[in-house]
C-alpha cells in the first residue's frame, strides 16, 4: 500500500501498530515521531489504516498533509500520474524521503 507521496504504508509504525493493535509499537512510534517532529504526539494518536485506504488516519496525514490533499483533490491514487509530478510540495518532501521518490519514480515508469 503506497501513500500518495510514495511512502510505503506497510512499513509505517502507525499502520503496523493499528493493523496488529500493538500498544508497545504505538508508544515507540509516538516517542520517535515526537522527537523527530518536535511536537508531543501521544501514543493513542498513533492509528492509521493507510493513507489511500478508508478508515482512521494519523491526524497530520488526514488533516494537514498538502500532498495528500492535492492528490485526493485531483482524484489520483498517488502523485505518480500527476502531470505536475515533481511540484514544489512533492520535491521538498522527496528531498527528506528519497525512498518515496524512488517508489513514485518506479510507478511513473510503468505508466
Amino acid at each position: 500500500m503506497i501513500a500518495y507521496c510514495g511512502l510505503d504504508c506497510e512499513k509505517c509504525g502507525a499502520f503496523i501498530a493499528t493493523a496488529t493493535n500493538d500498544d508497545a509499537l504505538r508508544a515507540k512510534t509516538s516517542a520517535e515521531w515526537s522527537k523527530a517532529f518536535k511536537v508531543d504526539i501521544p501514543p493513542e494518536a498513533i492509528n492509521c489504516t493507510g493513507c489511500p485506504s478508508e478508515g482512521v488516519k494519523f491526524h497530520y496525514c488526514e488533516n494537514m498533509c498538502e500532498i495528500r490533499k492535492c492528490a485526493r483533490g485531483r482524484n489520483f491514487t498517488t502523485c505518480a500520474p500527476c502531470p505536475d509530478y515533481g511540484c514544489e510540495k512533492l520535491k521538498a518532501f522527496q528531498d527528506m524521503a528519497p525512498e518515496a521518490k524512488a517508489a513514485l519514480d518506479a510507478m511513473r515508469q510503468k505508466l
